[in-house]
């Protein structure tokens, strides 16, 4: 069965090695790995890219900040050419946008699952749970998921039923 992995900000600050943000980086790269080699299809999510290149920019001093950065530009790149073992998700259009903001309100008042109290859902992880149901319902005959270090973050994951 094939898989489509989202990945998570979690998960790329490791991939990507970014100073301070790495602590499991060793685990997240052996992971990689082994997805790699089951034949996984990975997908960078809007939110994804612009939540590492904002750590990227808050992180260490400027010529390392310059560094991550420049590594980070190659990667998304490459994701954007092909050159990459991830593409970007297809980003959002203006009515999906506007439906986000309608339901923002609501899931930043909740907590995003049964085992995190006190945390609502951010913009951002709404953004890659809504990317999450598109690809569940483009490819109902593979298992998706949401590779992710949040355990919240990390429960959506969905396996076809078989026949």
């Amino acid at each position: 069965m094939s898989a489509v992995c989202l990945i998570d900000t979690s998960v790329f600050l490791n991939l990507l090695n970014v100073p301070g943000c790495n602590q499991d980086a060793a685990g997240v790269g052996a992971d990689f790995v082994e997805y790699v080699g089951n034949d996984c299809t990975f997908i960078l999510p809007m939110a994804t890219i612009l939540e590492t290149g904002n750590h990227i920019a808050q992180n260490g001093n400027g010529g390392l900040r310059r560094k991550t950065a420049q590594r980070f530009c190659a990667e998304i790149r490459g994701a954007f050419t092909g050159e990459a073992p991830y593409r970007p998700s297809e980003f959002p259009n203006t009515q999906e946008i506007l439906g986000w903001l309608d339901e923002f309100p609501n899931k930043a008042g909740h907590n995003k699952s049964p085992t995190r109290t006190g945390e609502g859902t951010s913009f951002g992880d709404l953004s890659i749970i809504r990317e999450y149901g598109k690809c569940v319902a483009r490819f109902p005959m593979s298992e998706v998921f949401i590779w992710s270090l949040d355990e919240d973050l990390a429960t959506f994951h969905y396996v076809p039923a078989r026949r």
